[in-house]
């Protein structure tokens, strides 16, 4: 009677799963500090800024990556991610998704604010008085076709998936991919080719702090679909259960959308 008593005790009667403490958000949260306080040092030129950027920065990789091992664990081996669980995780990403929404806004407004009413102290000219501005039509407008075309790829990925096709769905991740490092390759090019830099007024800061935070974002996001092709070849991304993938893809569609406003505002109305 004792031992039914111990058994039923540990029964799960609910959906829902119920994390074990964990470090990993103190971690993460003390390593975002530092990311944040050592990038406005080091743009102050404060000294050893450089040190607590670095630190704060690959402290936080690390943790990113031991967290989202143990989610990888909790869903894959342990079997904890039940429907109302990968619910909930949907309705977290897309709230993430959102605040990297209001992120760019605040870049838009400050690129808006400036170049649609111009002071005197930049000429009450956009683009500025000496600034060269890149040609559109040349890397940025190819950049703008390969980011789309690995949208459709990544899409093709995820139809792969739904119906099974394994073969189909590595063929088109790996591309994805691939075009993931053409597009970033593309523009690390084109910023040693540009004749203005960060530090060159209004027009520079908006230009590279915009464009450059999109760059880490595909950054981050070819990390993120690299990782769904590793899972997705040792076969832990099946037709029913592959939220990690659809995270990964929404993502990616959130970077494709942001760098079309950013092609045709900054490098297209705002070059003329």
């Amino acid at each position: 009677m004792t031992s039914l008593l111990k058994v039923s005790k540990v029964v799960q009667r609910h959906p829902f799963h119920l994390v074990d403490p964990s470090p990993w958000p103190f971690v993460a949260s003390i390593s975002a500090f530092c990311c944040a306080t050592g990038l406005v040092m080091y743009m102050h030129a404060y000294k050893g800024s450089g040190f607590v950027l670095t630190t704060g920065f690959f402290t936080l990789i690390t943790t990113m990556f031991v967290w989202w091992r143990d989610v990888v664990r909790e869903s894959t081996f342990e079997g904890h991610h039940t429907g109302i669980v990968q619910r909930g995780l949907r309705y977290g990403v897309i709230l993430f998704i959102v605040s990297e929404v209001l992120f760019f806004f605040a870049f838009f407004w400050a690129f808006f604010h400036s170049s649609l009413a111009p002071t005197i102290e930049i000429g009450s000219i956009w683009p500025p008085k000496g600034i060269k501005v890149l040609n559109p039509w040349e890397i940025p407008f190819l950049n703008t076709l390969i980011l789309l075309l690995s949208g459709s790829t990544v899409t093709w990925a995820h139809h792969a998936i739904v119906s099974n096709c394994r073969t189909q769905a590595i063929l088109s991740l790996i591309l994805t991919i691939f075009l993931a490092v053409i597009f970033t390759s593309f523009q690390g090019f084109e910023y040693s080719i540009a004749s203005f830099r960060l530090s060159d007024g209004i027009y520079g800061s908006t230009f590279y702090m915009a464009t450059g935070f999109h760059g880490f974002h595909v950054f981050v996001g070819t990390l993120f679909l690299f990782v769904c092709l590793i899972r997705l070849i040792k076969y832990q991304l099946t037709q029913q259960h592959h939220f990690g993938f659809e995270a990964a893809a929404w993502y990616w569609h959130f970077v494709d959308v942001v760098w079309l406003f950013l092609f045709v505002s900054i490098y297209w109305w705002g070059g003329c």
